[in-house]
C-alpha cells in the first residue's frame, strides 16, 4: 500500500457511519449538503462542554493564566451582565477592539453564548475606520483595550463602550455566576462578523454562523486525528499552542480561541510587535507544541534560528496558511523545526469560508509543495472559466467553494454576497487556481492581482518565489501596470536584506534563468521600507503605488 493509499483509508475509515467523523446531508442556509453529524450545535454548547477541563490552563498571557474553569464562569458572568444590564439578546452586535488580551475571548464567549453576534474588528484601524465600522455593523455595545479606545476618545460612538483593563474584571467580579443565561439558537443563526482584509476599498463583514464554526471546530480535528494516524503517534499528553495571529482574524479565532476551547489545549497568546526571542521563550517555557505563524512570521522566526544557530524540537505541529511558501522558506522551517517535518501543512481558506478548504501536509507536501491541498471533508471545490463552466481537470480558472462552512452573508451588502455567494451556495473566491489529477488544488493568484501582458496571463507569486531564493533578497512584490501596447508590464518591488545592495540588471539575469522572459519584470523598485502588509501579513499591494504613509506597520 502507498502513502496515498494509506491515508485515503484512514480518512475512509474516519469518516464511516457512526464514527465521531460521519457525515450526513442536512440542510445548511436553505441548501442540502455534506455536514459533520456530530458537530456542536451552537459555540454555546461549547462553552458548555468546556467545565469538564477543569482547573487545566485555557489562557496563557503575559503573567496571567486562566483555566478552563475560570474562564467558564467569567463567561457566564459576563453574559448575565450583557443580558441584563445591556439589554443584549439574540442578532444585536458586540463589538470588541482589542489585542490578544484574556478579556476578548472572553467577551466573544460571553455574546455568542447568549444568541449575539460578536464582531472582531481591526486592531490595526484608526480613528476614520474604526468609526465607520461602527456604523457598518452598529453594535450595542463596544468593548475594547484602552490603547485602541483613546484612538476614538474625540469621537462619540453612540452606544455604551467597556474597557478590557478595567471593566470587563470590574463587571465580572461584580456579577459572579456559574451558569449561562437562557438563550434559544439555532445553526443558521449567525455568531460572529469578520470583516475582510479590505485590500480594495472598505472591508466588507463576513458573517459567520454557528454551524459554519462548528462543523470548521471538526473539520480541524478531523485533521489533527488523520495526522496521529498516518504518523502512527499518539496525542500529546499536554496539548499547548502558541498563537502569534491576531484574535479579529480566523486564523486566530477559530484556530486558536474556539478549538482550544473545543478541545482543552493550553493556548498560549502574544501581542504587538512580533519578538522572535520571546516567542522561543514561550515555546521552551510553556513547553508548547503546536505553532501555525503566518508566512512572514515564519520567515523572520526561521532567520532569527539559523542566524542563532538553533533549532526548535519542542514544536511537534507546524501550520500556515494562505499563499505558497518558498521554496527555500519551506527547507529552513523543516530544519528549523525537525519534529514538525511529519505534519508540516499549508492550508487555504478565506474568512468567507471560516478560513479553511484545503490542506496540504505531511507527505503529500513534500511531493507538492506548492500546491494548497485536497479539498476537507464537507467542502466541495470547482474550477470555473470565464463563462462559469467547469474547466477540465489540470485546467486553469476561478475557484469556487461549496460547503456548510461558507459565510451567510456580507453584513448589509446585499449586492456584494449576490455576487460572490452564487446559486446552490457556491462562494466565488476571486482567486486563481487548478486542480491536478491526485485532487490537489494549486493558487496561481488573486484573480485581481493576475497580471495580463499581451496574450499571456502573468501571476506574480511565481515572480516573487524565484525572487525571494536570491541570497540578499529579504522580501518581493510584483503586480502589473499599465502599458501603451501590452496593456500591463510587470514591475517588481524589492527589498535587500539588511546590509545587502541588489541591482536590477542581476535580479533580472536571476529571474530570467528559471521563468519565461515575459514574466521577468521590466521595472524595478529596489526599497528599504518593508512591503507594506495587513495585520495578518498579507501584502497590501495597492499601497505600493500610491504616495501616502503605510497605516499597516504594526504598532
Amino acid at each position: 500500500m502507498t502513502d496515498m493509499e494509506k491515508t485515503l483509508q484512514i480518512e475512509k475509515d474516519m469518516l464511516a457511519p457512526g464514527g465521531f467523523f460521519e457525515v450526513h446531508e442536512e440542510k445548511v442556509l436553505g441548501e442540502e449538503m455534506p455536514v459533520f453529524k456530530g458537530r456542536f450545535p451552537s459555540l454555546r454548547s461549547v462553552v458548555e462542554a468546556s467545565v469538564n477541563f477543569g482547573d487545566k490552563d485555557y489562557i496563557v498571557y503575559e503573567n496571567r493564566r486562566i483555566t478552563f474553569a475560570e474562564h467558564h464562569r467569567q463567561v457566564c458572568a459576563l453574559a448575565r451582565v450583557m443580558k441584563e444590564e445591556y439589554g443584549i439578546g439574540k442578532g444585536d452586535r458586540v463589538g470588541i477592539l482589542g489585542s490578544n488580551k484574556p478579556e476578548w475571548i472572553v467577551t466573544f464567549w460571553a455574546a455568542v453564548s447568549i444568541g449575539a453576534i460578536a464582531v472582531g474588528l481591526n486592531g490595526w484601524w484608526v480613528t476614520d475606520e474604526i468609526m465607520w465600522s461602527l456604523g457598518d455593523c452598529e453594535p450595542k455595545l463596544l468593548v475594547g483595550d484602552r490603547r485602541r479606545l483613546a484612538r476614538i476618545e474625540d469621537e462619540d460612538p453612540g452606544i455604551p463602550v467597556l474597557t478590557m483593563e478595567d471593566d470587563i474584571q470590574r463587571l465580572i467580579r461584580e456579577n459572579p455566576a456559574e451558569e449561562l443565561p437562557g438563550a434559544e439558537i439555532h445553526g443558521d443563526d449567525a455568531a460572529i462578523i469578520l470583516y475582510t482584509s479590505g485590500t480594495t476599498g472598505r472591508p466588507k463583514g463576513a458573517v459567520l454562523t454557528h454551524t459554519g464554526i462548528s462543523n470548521c471546530l471538526v473539520a480541524q480535528f478531523f485533521h489533527g486525528f488523520r495526522l496521529l494516524q498516518i504518523n502512527d503517534t499518539p496525542p500529546p499528553e499536554n496539548p499547548a499552542a502558541l498563537y502569534t495571529n491576531p484574535l479579529f482574524h480566523v486564523s486566530g479565532l477559530h484556530s486558536g480561541a474556539v478549538v482550544g476551547l473545543a478541545s482543552g489545549t493550553k493556548t498560549v497568546w502574544t501581542e504587538g510587535r512580533f519578538d522572535p526571542e520571546k516567542v522561543l521563550h514561550l515555546i521552551r517555557s510553556e513547553k508548547v507544541n503546536a505553532w501555525s505563524p503566518m508566512m512572514t512570521i515564519a520567515h523572520r522566526f526561521a532567520a532569527f534560528a539559523e542566524e542563532r544557530g538553533i533549532t526548535v524540537p519542542e514544536i511537534t505541529t507546524l501550520g500556515n496558511g494562505g499563499a505558497p511558501m518558498p521554496v527555500a522558506l519551506l527547507k529552513k522551517l523543516r530544519e528549523v523545526f525537525p519534529n514538525a517535518n511529519a505534519s508540516l501543512a499549508l492550508g487555504y481558506g478565506m474568512t468567507e469560508c471560516n478560513a479553511i478548504a484545503t490542506i496540504n501536509f505531511g507527505r503529500e507536501f513534500e511531493d507538492k509543495p506548492l500546491s494548497s491541498g485536497r479539498p476537507m471533508p464537507t467542502v466541495e471545490v470547482e474550477i470555473r472559466d470565464i463563462n462559469g463552466e467547469k474547466v477540465p481537470t489540470g485546467g486553469s480558472g476561478e475557484i469556487f467553494i461549496k460547503s456548510p462552512m461558507v459565510m451567510r452573508e456580507y453584513w448589509n451588502k446585499s449586492e456584494a454576497t449576490a455576487q460572490t455567494i452564487l446559486h446552490g451556495r457556491w462562494l466565488a473566491t476571486g482567486d486563481y487556481g487548478s486542480i491536478d489529477r491526485d485532487g490537489h488544488m494549486t493558487i496561481n493568484t488573486r484573480a485581481r492581482d493576475l497580471i495580463l501582458r499581451g496574450a499571456e496571463n502573468i501571476y506574480p507569486v511565481e515572480i516573487e518565489h524565484r525572487l525571494c531564493e536570491h541570497q540578499d533578497v529579504l522580501e518581493a512584490a510584483v503586480l502589473g501596470v499599465d502599458h501603451p501596447e501590452f496593456g500591463q508590464e510587470v514591475k517588481a518591488f524589492v527589498v535587500p536584506k539588511p546590509g545587502q545592495v541588489l541591482r536590477e540588471t542581476e535580479l533580472a539575469d536571476w529571474v530570467g534563468k528559471k521563468l519565461a522572459a515575459y514574466k521577468v519584470p521590466s521595472l524595478w523598485e529596489i526599497r528599504n521600507d518593508p512591503i507594506p502588509k495587513t495585520a495578518l501579513g498579507k501584502m497590501m499591494k495597492h499601497l505600493l503605488v500610491s504616495d501616502g504613509p503605510n497605516p499597516f506597520i504594526a504598532d
